[in-house]
């Protein structure tokens, strides 16, 4: 096995005007490995993501895909990198006038990699893949529950059998049974196609099922981070706030 990183971050510093927001941040992901960054709204965590997906370019730093230096690519070579990607979104961000398998064939549809017939197939197969029947594909978004919404969002994200997934708080607007149930079909995808994943999210319950390695941001800077099986006694002050949900400790919260 490789022992280079499948992501490699490095110094990455990233201010809007006179708001420093990422502060020289440094994370890996190896190959097959699930890293979870946590920390509280606002901290960065959805930054630190558009920054490795390219959506935003670091005022300086490096990220390396699979060695390779990514944060000055052309539109081309960007192509090429994000093919590497599978990405489910925080709302699971489907598209309202396409059914079930054209979102989640959509990418590979656009590209002109599959036709109609082959990507209806391969929708049934992905939904199937994560605990939908084959009749779901012809249904449209607005016919789905939420949780059904989120499991189409992940077969999207799975699609193009990707490298590298990134999930960006998965589990946000779901009740807590149907947040494990997604959590646990994180974990079988992910496992199913050998990929890494890079996951942001504030949710302990998502942290303790899905992570490998845990990395706690902060005022833009990474203050800790572990195997998931530290988090409990990572003797950090904030960490242990933060995971423990108290009002009080070194992070202050503003209440009004």
């Amino acid at each position: 096995m490789s022992t280079i990183p499948k992501i490699e971050i490095s110094g990455v510093y990233k201010s809007f005007g006179s708001k420093k927001v990422l502060d020289g941040v440094d994370l890996t992901v190896g190959a097959g490995e699930s890293v979870v960054v946590i920390g509280g709204s606002g901290t960065g965590k959805s930054v630190l993501l558009k920054c490795v997906l390219g959506l935003m370019t670091p005022d300086k730093g490096s990220i390396k895909i699979d060695g390779r230096e990514v944060t000055k690519l052309s539109r081309s070579e960007r192509q090429e990198i994000m093919g590497k990607f599978g990405m489910l979104f925080q709302g699971g961000a489907l598209f309202d006038s396409l059914t079930v398998w054209e979102n989640i064939t959509f990418a590979l549809l656009q590209a002109h990699k599959i036709s109609k017939a082959q990507a209806r197939e391969l929708a049934v197969e992905k939904l199937q893949a994560v605990g939908l029947s084959a009749d779901v594909a012809k249904l449209s978004p607005s016919e789905l529950s939420g949780g059904m919404q989120k499991r189409v969002a992940l077969a999207r994200a799975i699609a193009a059998n990707p490298e590298i997934i990134f999930f960006d708080e998965p589990t946000t607007g779901l009740d807590p049974i149907m947040a494990d149930v997604i959590n646990l079909l994180i974990v079988k995808c992910s496992k199913d196609l050998g990929a890494s994943t890079l996951t942001i999210t504030h949710d302990m319950a998502s942290v303790r099922r899905i992570a490998h390695r845990v990395a706690m941001l902060f005022q833009g800077k990474i203050l800790w981070q572990g195997e998931a099986r530290e988090i409990d006694r990572s003797g950090n002050a904030y960490v242990d706030q933060f995971v423990h949900g108290r009002a009080e400790g070194p992070i202050t919260a503003v209440v009004k």
